[in-house]
């Protein structure tokens, strides 16, 4: 008999059965008659030919085939429960891996608190760390490989967005840059050339166009790197200006030999948001892990 024909409510009362090695206890841990699992019992001896249990004494007995049965029995049915009700969750014990996807290289001072918090309340727990190219790559949040992302990414259909905090940006040159440190006019702003930083997905800095433009400056893009420190280390070697977060600045800044440039150029405050899919947005591990991040980012430095 094919495992399609049979009803696998059966297993459920061969597997009490034989735990109990009584028809009546069985049916009072059913909630069933006697009767009831008699009947069950004896549709299954016809399906499977043979008789599963016989009497002795006041108890009952398995044959040799139930008894090898016994112990799959328990161990598929306990397997098909826990995939119907769900695993519950122990951050103690838990082991499975957590992928977080990050905007660029500058946002991994963020990463050690987390992977101390991780390390703290989930102790075998595993914590991996992508780039926004590989979230790209693989699905979006939508696809299965990352769990969380921190970008510039707002809420839409499927996708989920809680604020974490604003980043603010400034215009870097180098130390030594022909401009000196006057503040820029108008005019002195449209004549130089800047690197760009491709940061996808999410609008961000993508703004930067349009807030040039409400100044009637055309921006003039010489280059276009993928990340702020690749952005940081060309404007270092160049007479090249960026614009760049705040906080990437104040910490990386004197280390790559760049400054902020003062005057009229247009600052953009990009919210920055702790974003996931709506597939695990009621996953017990996934909502533990998301407020692990949530601390991690938001804790005094």
């Amino acid at each position: 008999m094919r495992i399609d024909q049979l009803d696998l409510n059966l297993l459920v009362v061969l597997r009490t059965v034989l735990a109990e090695r009584s028809v009546v206890r069985a049916a009072q841990l059913l909630h069933v008659t006697p009767s009831a699992i008699s009947n069950s019992l004896a549709r299954l001896r016809d399906a499977l030919g043979d008789p599963l249990v016989v009497k002795s004494g006041r108890g009952i007995v398995p044959t040799p085939r139930a008894a090898a049965m016994a112990p799959l029995l328990e161990a598929t049915l306990h397997e098909l429960d826990r995939a119907v009700h769900g695993e519950t969750f122990d951050p103690a014990t838990a082991a499975r891996q957590f992928t977080l996807a990050i905007a660029d290289a500058g946002q991994l001072i963020q990463v050690p608190r987390l992977a101390a918090e991780i390390g703290t309340q989930m102790p075998h727990a595993r914590l991996r760390v992508v780039g926004i190219d590989t979230l790209l790559a693989s699905g979006g949040l939508a696809g299965t490989e990352v769990d969380l992302a921190i970008a510039a990414i707002n809420a839409s259909p499927g996708i989920h967005a809680r604020p974490l905090y604003a980043e603010h940006t400034l215009l870097v040159a180098r130390k030594g840059h022909p401009r000196g440190k006057a503040p820029l006019t108008k005019h002195q702003l449209s004549g130089l050339r800047h690197v760009d930083v491709q940061i996808a997905p999410g609008r961000g800095y993508k703004d930067l166009a349009a807030a040039y433009s409400r100044l009637g400056i055309e921006r003039q893009v010489a280059i276009t790197v993928p990340t702020f420190v690749a952005a940081a280390a060309m404007v270092a070697a160049t007479d090249f200006v960026a614009t760049l977060p705040a906080s990437f600045v104040e910490r990386h800044g004197s280390g790559f030999g760049i400054r902020k440039l003062g005057g009229v150029a247009p600052r953009l405050t990009v919210p920055i948001n702790m974003a996931w899919h709506a597939r695990t947005d009621a996953d017990p591990a996934m909502r533990f892990f998301r407020q692990l991040v949530k601390v991690a980012v938001l804790s005094p430095t």
